[in-house]
């Protein structure tokens, strides 16, 4: 396991020791909602939850580590630890309730100065997660498979400074270049087309499904994923059951309809083989008077049905 010498350390026990180890490859960023210290945090995880994080950052700046950073922890769901033994570094940081307001100076050079060390001690590239699985630098609600049930953490002022200051940040000081200088939270939103801020798909459904041969709409909050005139950069993220017969592969499918869900439009099939995790992306324009969907088949040896446990949908989206 590995301990960030910038951070007091408040070891977790048993799970330091119990669970099982993580090659870390991304490093996602939470908002506590609650006022807490990097003690007061420590003490949390201890006596009332088993979800804990790495880390923890006070508003003070007072950074304390629970778990070294080989060793998986539990606030990112799916990022956890996937099947390959990659995993995500995380980190709470304290807000206020509802999580609205901005990092103070202290936890952004706190947040800063962490994310440099990962990028050093454990090679985390120096990019914003493209997806769930992507190597990088995140925060909470980016992907939804990161999170149970969706979720808005680390709040809207935190993702600004994350995209506009502490990410940015992370790479200057990575790489010797000039820190940017910080922007104040209550400045207002950048009206450019090059600097508009996306709003953020997170949806999921985790109704158990089975899945057969024919193609299957599926519904995450609705049937509908997107409704024109928008651009977007979506991820369809499905868990089938494990076991599934030998030869089993999961085929998926964006495609565009009217209003009405009639006058479907023809997309290519992504093909996945075996059960559990399986993704899909598309990047495009969804015009005006349309609607963009997704359909799922699973094909198995003998034509049997295979068990969808749970969906998610994520990504940014720009209106035009």
């Amino acid at each position: 396991m590995a301990w960030y010498p910038g951070a007091t350390r408040y070891e977790l026990q048993p799970e330091s020791d119990s669970q099982p180890a993580i090659r870390p490859t991304q490093f996602i960023v939470h908002s506590v909602a609650a006022p807490w210290t990097a003690r007061r945090m420590y003490e949390y995880w201890d006596q009332s939850t088993n979800l804990e994080s790495h880390f923890g950052l006070g508003y003070a700046g007072d950074l304390g580590q629970f778990i070294g950073t080989e060793t998986r922890a539990d606030a990112n769901y799916l990022a956890n630890r996937r099947a390959d033994g990659t995993g995500a570094v995380s980190i709470e940081t304290a807000s206020n309730l509802q999580h609205t307001d901005p990092w103070t100076d202290a936890q952004v050079e706190g947040l800063i100065r962490l994310g440099v060390w990962l990028h050093q001690h454990h090679g985390i590239p120096l990019r914003i997660c493209r997806s769930a699985d992507d190597p990088g630098y995140g925060y909470h609600r980016l992907h939804a498979a990161w999170s149970t049930g969706g979720t808005a953490c680390p709040g809207d002022a935190r993702v600004r400074q994350f995209r506009d200051v502490v990410f940015p940040g992370i790479v200057a000081a990575a790489t010797g270049q000039p820190t940017p200088a910080p922007v104040p939270a209550t400045a207002p939103a950048a009206t450019s087309e090059e600097d508009d801020m996306p709003m953020l798909l997170n949806e999921a459904n985790s109704r158990d499904v089975e899945i057969g041969t024919t193609w299957t709409g599926l519904a995450f909050t609705d049937a509908v994923i997107h409704s024109g005139p928008r651009r977007h950069d979506t991820l369809v993220h499905l868990l089938f059951e494990d076991d599934v017969p030998e030869g089993t592969y999961i085929e998926g499918r964006f495609y565009l309809t009217d209003t009405e869900g009639n006058k479907p439009s023809a997309y290519l099939p992504t093909r996945h083989h075996g059960g559990g995790g399986c993704q899909f992306t598309c990047a495009a324009e969804v015009p005006a008077g349309r609607h963009l969907r997704f359909q799922v088949r699973a094909i198995t040896p003998d034509g049997s049905p295979v068990l969808l446990l749970h969906r998610v949908a994520s990504g940014p989206y720009w209106a035009i």
